[in-house]
């Protein structure tokens, strides 16, 4: 058996920056020798340790990913406590997660907020198999259904006007800048989970078009954003009536552009 020594020093070769936690992960998912060096050998080669694992953690919880899923990122749980503090506001809170991947967000939401009534959807259907691996059973009298389609497109017309929070993690990488990113993500994750257009912004503008139709009086509309893009997030928000506020966290090196429906007390 692979000792986790010898474990850590090749990862550690390889690039691995938390080389040591890594090992600790492949130890506990493998006690097969030759399945056990399969795995370490293709994390030194560079595949995601998330694929390899079979899940993310994300707010406390293991999501269930699978290869080309966009993996959640760390950065996502500060848009998550943003959703759940305003579902909370509501009397009978009604909950979208859109373009919701693996559907981390709305697993956190459930966990945090019994009776829930929660919503998710995504065009990717592998991200929606996963979605409904992790949102199956979440108990507590929660309610989900996970949708897969083009954004607003396959809910039920029944939805229109009555979610509280819709919280987005639209991919809004520039075109352009894709082969800059980690090679963990532009070779393995879903290109149509990272590329947001020319400038970033076009499923943002597309989602802020529609936005209004979807939320209840007084709803609210969040999207993660990069700190650099959230002035032109609050302007495509404001010009389709939302009033817009940005909110940034320094410990989560993260930024949530969210806004509220128009016509009413603030």
């Amino acid at each position: 058996m692979l000792s986790h020594a010898q474990i850590t020093d090749r990862l550690r070769a390889a690039g691995c920056v938390f080389a040591e936690e890594e090992a600790d992960l492949l130890l506990s998912t493998s006690q097969d020798l030759a399945e056990l060096e399969e795995l370490v050998r293709r994390r030194a080669e560079g595949f995601p340790l998330e694929y390899l694992l079979g899940w993310a953690e994300f707010c406390g919880l293991r999501i269930a990913v699978t290869p080309g899923v966009f993996v959640p990122r760390r950065r996502t749980e500060f848009l998550a406590a943003q959703a759940i503090e305003l579902a909370q506001r509501a009397e009978t809170a009604v909950l979208l997660d859109l373009c919701c991947g693996a559907g981390a967000v709305a697993a956190a939401v459930a966990a945090a907020l019994p009776g829930v009534e929660l919503y998710a959807a995504d065009i990717d259907p592998e991200a929606v198999g996963c979605a409904r691996r992790n949102l199956s059973d979440p108990g507590n009298g929660t309610v989900t259904r996970v949708f897969e389609g083009d954004l607003f497109a396959p809910l039920p017309d029944s939805l229109a006007g009555r979610i509280n929070v819709i919280a987005v993690n639209a991919p809004y990488v520039p075109t352009e800048e894709i082969a800059l990113m980690p090679p963990e993500a532009r070779l393995y994750e879903a290109r149509a989970a990272l590329d947001g257009g020319t400038d970033g912004l076009q499923v943002q503008r597309r989602i802020a078009a529609e936005a209004s139709r979807w939320l209840a009086p007084e709803g609210h509309l969040l999207i993660e954003t990069s700190e650099r893009q959230a002035p032109q997030t609050a302007e495509i928000f404001a010009a389709r009536g939302l009033k817009p506020q940005i909110l940034e966290s320094e410990e989560f090196y993260a930024t949530v552009v969210i806004g509220k429906k128009a016509g009413q007390r603030q």
